[in-house]
This record gives C-alpha cells, structure tokens and sequence, in this order.
C-alpha cells in the first residue's frame, strides 16, 4: 500500500518562529550540502587525517560550525546552542590534520571559513540545556549509517520552556520520491521541517540552497514544500517496524517479543525496515513504516535530547503519537537527556495504544 499524504501551499507567517524557522532551513541546508560532500570523498578525507573512521568526524565538526554560523549570520544576538560536539579535539595541536580537513569541508557552505572562526563557531555549542529556550542540534545523527552511505540525519530543534516548537531535520540519503527503496541512498535528499501546531512539509535537500523559501516564494530549483498527513491506520491494515540497523541502538530481543505479542493478537505485520537516525521517524510521519519503537539496552540509560528533539516533533506534527515506552510524553526540560522518559514509542495513536499495551504484557512478564 502506497503512503498517503497530502499536498497543500506552505502557510509562511510573520511571527518569530517564521524567523527562526527560516534560519534553521537554512542553517540544516548547507550542514546537509557539507555532509554530502564529505561523504562522497571519504576516502580522500581518509587519506587527509590517516583515519578510515575520521570522515564521520570532519563532518561532524563541520556540519555543527555551519549551522552555528548560519544561525548566527541570520538571527544574530545571542545564540544558545546545545550541540553535540565541543572543539577540544580541532583545537589539540595533534589533531591539525583534521581541523584543516574540517575547515575545507566547511567551506561548502560557508566559502570564507578560517580555523579560528570555525572553532568559534563550534564553540556556540555548549550553550545551556537549562535555559528558557535554546537549540539542540546533532550535527550527524547516525554515525554508522553515514560511514556505510546509508542514512543518516542532520537534527536541529528550538525548545522552548521544555517544549520542541521549531524543527529542522535534513535527511541527505533520504528520496523523496515514496516508492523509492528508504535503503538506497538518494543523491538530492529530503528535508523535513515545521512549527508546533502548524503541520510538517517536506522539501529536496538541495532546495533549500542559500535562501529557503519564504514569503510564498517556490525554492530556487522549482517545486513547491508539501504538507506531511499521517492518516489514521486502519484496524484491518498490516503494521510495519522501522528499528535500528544496529543492535546496540535499541533492545531488539524485547522489541522482537512485543512486536510477537501484537501479532498472536492477530495484528499482521510487513517485513520490518531497518534504517540509521531520526530517518526512522521522518519515515514513519510520511507512511512507509508505522511504528518506530526504541526499547532500552541497558537500565538507567537515558536518551540525548538532540537524538529527539527535531524528529519527534516532526512525527509529532504529521499526527503521530510519540512517547516513551511507558506513554508518557517526552520531557525535554531536564537539560542534556530524557532524564524522565525510558524509550521511544511513535506510531500512528491506534497502534501507539496496542503497542504500549504490547510493552506493558512483555515487560510485565520479563
């Protein structure tokens, strides 16, 4: 079955959140334009630093200074920003390899980057996760997906009093195109974007370009932004999974026994589809997969809030429910983690509340 979705014109206001919705487009754009370009020379970024495994940080480090600085040139003031990476690595004189390979691929995106505004740059990210409202970004969600050209994601939220309202998430590898195999890397991407309460959209990576639209103008290669509508799953239609390719992201033992727990009470089920990043809930908002389902791999572990933040509100958006494995709704006021929550549970609400159910019974016989 097809996923549904529906097109409508991108309602672009005049209120703040327009202004910070638009510099994110922007700031999440050219980190994708980075990744990109990293990614397809991996081995020359190697060759650079003498580390197979160091293309993943030069993008990293590099995706993290363009968003700051886009952030930065476009909103100006004071930027609070809890990223992901700090610049002590870029900054021992050990590691010059990679902050000269960091700051060329920056310069995708950002063409007059020197190494020291690179590092101030980086530096923005250890904004404060206690503030009133501040952003959260991880600059490459899905470190091993990026190293085997997979999926991967460019996260970026706002959070205000605890709450996600702006959301950017740049899916490079991600097609457009529904039909398309969500395992096969796409060489224009997708990114996802929205303001709480306004509806999800969704429009090529490589539109968003220097300028994303605004105003009600089209982006510059044409086309216009369509709304993301999850619809309501229907009893008599099958279920798919969208977990981890790596095991060590989610417990795929327990996850295994409640998706069998759904399906001895005759809730059929799709081959599940297994993708890296905040790529699983933009894949669940738009219908190719209905439950994304993240089990704890260890007690006491907490999740980051910059592996959540843009995605779940974005799922949140196209009519998911999203919640930790216990139902409730995820706290993102407690500083750097989901100090309150244990797990992610989205699914359209139907399934959401037979898989918490499901969650409830495994557990409760564990």
């Amino acid at each position: 079955m097809m996923p549904r979705w529906v097109v409508v014109a991108v309602p672009w206001h005049m209120a703040d959140y327009a202004k910070l919705l638009e510099a994110g487009l922007a700031a999440v754009a050219g980190a994708c334009r980075v990744t990109r370009a990293v990614q397809a020379n991996m081995q020359a970024v190697a060759r650079i630093v003498k580390d197979d495994k160091s293309p993943v940080t030069v993008a990293d480090y590099a995706s993290q200074a363009v968003v700051a600085w886009a952030l930065r040139e476009r909103l100006g003031g004071e930027l609070i920003l809890v990223g992901e990476e700090t610049s002590a690595f870029l900054r021992n004189p050990e590691n010059a390899g990679h902050l000269a390979a960091t700051v060329e691929a920056a310069r995708e995106a950002w063409p007059d980057v020197t190494e020291d505004a690179l590092l101030l740059a980086m530096d923005d990210g250890a904004g404060d996760p206690h503030h009133a409202a501040f952003w959260t970004l991880d600059p490459i969600d899905g470190t091993k997906g990026f190293l085997r050209g997979g999926q991967y994601a460019v996260s970026l939220c706002y959070i205000e009093r605890g709450l996600p309202v702006v959301g950017v998430l740049g899916c490079p590898n991600l097609a457009r195109d529904f039909s398309a195999p969500v395992d096969r890397p796409d060489r224009h991407g997708t990114i996802y974007f929205c303001i709480k309460g306004e509806g999800v959209y969704e429009m090529g990576a490589d539109e968003g370009g220097e300028d994303p639209p605004r105003s009600g103008r089209p982006p510059k290669s044409g086309g216009a932004p369509r709304r993301i509508t999850r619809l309501a799953h229907r009893e008599e239609d099958p279920i798919t999974l969208c977990t981890s390719v790596e095991e060590s992201h989610s417990n795929f033992d327990q996850t295994g026994r409640v998706m069998a727990d759904l399906a001895a009470r005759g809730i059929k089920q799709r081959e599940a589809v297994r993708i890296d990043s905040q790529a699983k809930y933009a894949v669940v908002a738009r219908g190719q997969a209905d439950v994304y389902l993240r089990m704890p791999t260890k007690k006491g572990y907490q999740e980051l809030i910059w592996d959540h933040a843009a995605g779940a509100l974005i799922a949140a958006e196209s009519g998911v429910a999203v919640t930790d494995i216990e139902g409730r709704e995820l706290d993102f006021s407690q500083g750097r983690h989901l100090s309150k929550n244990r797990g992610i549970v989205a699914a359209p609400p139907r399934v959401h509340g037979e898989l918490i159910g499901a969650i409830g019974r495994v557990l409760g016989a564990g």
